[in-house]
């Protein structure tokens, strides 16, 4: 059983997993074994950081299927919540293997279980993952943005 790590985000805790890797843009990744090709498999989602900073997501649109060939940080989709419309980036360059169903037809599966039936994509293919504690040192080093981002958020409400 994998134990959790956490960021403190003011007086919210983010939690994750210490059994997945994480990309720069707050999704983690599940290893799922290796593809007939040798690449990595990896199933991914979005962290409890992601989620909070989104609060309730309610629409998720993929303009890519199955089969498709995406690169690195190429939009791939676009989310709606409650905070914010925005655009959804590959966190790996490769192969779209998979959409969840489930978060398709009902996305609130990101906010009640993001780290089990919240999973978005799966994707086989290359690219830089952290390890937990690394994500962790990159939230802290980001985290003064984004502050910034949602008092200007706030503010302009």
């Amino acid at each position: 059983m994998s134990s959790m790590l956490v960021f403190m985000m003011g007086e919210f805790k983010a939690e994750f997993p210490d059994d997945r890797l994480y990309a720069k843009n707050h999704m983690w990744a599940m290893p799922l074994g290796k593809g007939p090709l040798g690449e990595e498999k990896y199933r991914f989602g979005f962290s409890s950081y992601a989620v909070r900073l989104l609060q309730d997501v309610y629409f998720l649109e993929f303009t890519h299927e199955a089969g498709a060939k995406i690169q690195a940080r190429q939009e791939f989709g676009t989310i709606e919540s409650k905070k914010a419309e925005s655009g959804l980036y590959a966190p790996i360059a490769g192969e779209l293997l998979s959409i969840n169903a489930t978060v398709m037809s009902d996305p609130s599966a990101i906010n009640v279980d993001k780290y089990g039936e919240g999973w978005l994509v799966e994707m086989q293919g290359q690219g830089e993952l952290l390890d937990a504690a690394a994500y962790l040192k990159h939230l802290e080093s980001a985290w003064d943005v984004a502050q910034r981002t949602i008092k200007g958020q706030v503010n302009a409400e």
